[in-house]
């Protein structure tokens, strides 16, 4: 996603450049300054910014509100009320770099979580009586917050009775069937095999909001903000910007081990097969990692610490040193010493296999998760070239037909979708693009080949979004694909491009790495004119 016009570049050099000439913030300044580089951004180059009024000072409160405790289980009216004078003072607010409203709805949900923590233990700790005909109203929006601690607690009364309840029942089920686990247990034993059940869910539930950090909630109030740009500009903490590239290039340099929480530590879930972990054979999936050392550093415990925390901690660049400090599943502890190298993830790529089943004889299929590109390495993988090699393997194989498989595929590279069309037709333009200035410019396929003509289907459903889009609309467009699956794709009609806020202060390392951010810089529009945005 290249950007080609002079326009947009000054108006980008103007946005940020204007943060080089602050006074050297110190920590306790870090929000507020991210808060208004985010904001300038957002205003001078979104292809359709908001005005920071009345209007968009309702709409990031309701949203807020409703993102911290949209299931009314924290907080109460009367706490909701010393929150309402904010309603239309946020945009003032946000202007001045003012983040009072984060801070205090930060205060009232930790304490919030504080009590509902205890309230819910104490429900739990007692069996549940189920011959009392009583209602509870499951959908939140439909629910008000509640009065007061007694109305509250009565909201999670209900709540974990519903939820053990459905247990319960489940558990009598299988009793009645006669599975062994089950058959010869009471009512009273199951009814507290499922509280015990329910407790265990709430444990892990609170352990992990008990977990997020500061800087995690004040991303979530950042996003808050710039989603009512629209749904797809977001804001990225660097560790997620990282997991992003990760995802979008199927590249990473580490260990090669998927991490979940388990209570106080984290456990090893998966290895990624040809990863460093994996052939040193050390690791198991199970593991539980205790400490964490970089090189011949001291160790530190991640007891306590978040998944984000634990995985910039192990991750590093490729012929660096981690130490691990690892509980087998037998109860035995070690230190495990791994070499950080470069980890391919390939389960993203594109892959094509032939198809001779239920009267489809010798059909080639291509199965594409998303439209990736490696931007971060020069012979980094590009998805034009990975479907363009499983085409002519397939075409040596002399399929009848090709199925491109589309579906759940969110797009990406909006350079390799041209390019990608451009296999299956003669040149010719495949998509427009608008920013909010100047003519739509248009992106087409300059190569006169086709590399494939034959029989091709686009297969598509609701989660089909961006670049599939583009591609799916090009090729029904030119009449050269049927297009099969859902009535209609996701309906997203717009370009995304990354920019790192560092580049928005000059200096100032001990306030770095701020993150970046996503921004809706174009409309895209297919090449009849129509768009897809909200349509698919």
């Amino acid at each position: 996603m290249k950007l080609k016009n002079p326009v947009l570049y000054s108006i980008l050099i103007g946005a940020f450049a204007l943060f080089a000439f602050y006074p050297k913030p110190d920590n306790t300044q870090k929000e507020s300054v991210l808060l208004q580089t985010l904001l300038q951004g957002l205003d001078q180059l979104h292809y359709n910014p908001r005005s920071l009024d009345d209007a968009f000072s309702e709409d990031l409160y309701k949203l807020y509100l409703d993102r911290i405790d949209g299931g009314k289980r924290f907080l109460l009216q009367t706490e909701v009320d010393q929150l309402k004078p904010f309603e239309k003072l946020l945009d003032e607010q946000l202007k001045a770099g003012n983040i009072s409203f984060f801070d205090k709805t930060n205060e009232m949900i930790d304490l919030g979580v504080k009590r509902s923590e205890k309230i819910y233990q104490e429900i739990l700790s007692q069996p549940f009586v189920f011959n009392i005909q009583e209602s509870f109203e499951t959908d939140a929006e439909k629910r008000k917050f509640p009065a007061n601690e007694n109305e509250l607690r009565e909201l999670w009364r209900k709540m974990l009775k519903y939820e053990t309840m459905t247990r319960f029942a489940d558990k009598i089920e299988e009793r009645t069937k006669g599975t062994p686990e089950y058959k010869d247990k009471t009512d009273k034993e199951l009814e507290e095999d499922a509280r015990k059940g329910v407790r265990e869910r709430f444990d892990t539930y609170f352990d992990q909001l008990k977990k997020i950090k500061r800087e995690e909630k004040y991303a979530d109030f950042l996003n808050s903000i710039a989603n009512l740009f629209d749904p797809h500009t977001e804001y990225y903490e660097p560790v997620e910007k990282q997991s992003f590239d990760i995802k979008f290039s199927g590249r990473l340099e580490g260990i090669g081990a998927t991490l979940q929480s388990d209570k106080e530590f984290t456990k090893v879930s998966e290895l990624v097969v040809g990863g460093p972990a994996w052939k040193q054979k050390e690791l198991k999936v199970g593991d539980l990692i205790m400490k964490v050392a970089q090189g011949d550093e001291e160790g530190i415990s991640i007891a306590g610490m978040n998944i984000n925390e634990v995985v910039t901690k192990i991750r590093g660049p490729k012929g660096t040193k981690v130490r691990l400090t690892v509980r087998s599943l037998d109860g035995t502890t070690k230190e495990i010493t791994i070499i950080r190298d470069e980890v391919i993830i390939d389960e993203g790529y594109a892959k094509s296999v032939i198809l001779n089943k239920d009267g489809a004889e010798n059909i080639g299929f291509i199965s594409l998760p998303r439209f990736y590109a490696d931007f971060n390495k020069r012979d980094g993988r590009q998805c034009f070239q990975d479907v363009a090699k499983e085409v002519e393997k397939l075409k040596a194989a002399k399929v009848n037909g090709i199925i491109i498989d589309l579906r759940n595929n969110g797009g990406g590279s909006l350079n390799d979708v041209v390019k990608m069309t451009g296999l299956f037709i003669e040149k010719g333009p495949i998509v427009q693009v608008k920013t909010r200035l100047g003519n739509p410019e248009i992106q087409e396929d300059y190569d006169s080949r086709v590399q494939y003509s034959g029989p091709l289907v686009v297969m598509v459903n609701n989660f089909s979004a961006s670049a599939s889009e583009i591609m799916a609309a090009a090729l029904q467009d030119y009449g050269r694909a049927i297009i099969v699956g859902s009535n209609q794709t996701y309906g997203k009609g717009t370009v995304q491009r990354f920019f790192n806020l560092d580049a928005a202060i000059s200096g100032y390392e001990d306030i770095k790495p701020l993150g970046d951010v996503k921004i809706s810089l174009q409309k895209f529009y297919r090449i009849n004119g129509g768009s897809t945005q909200l349509r698919g």
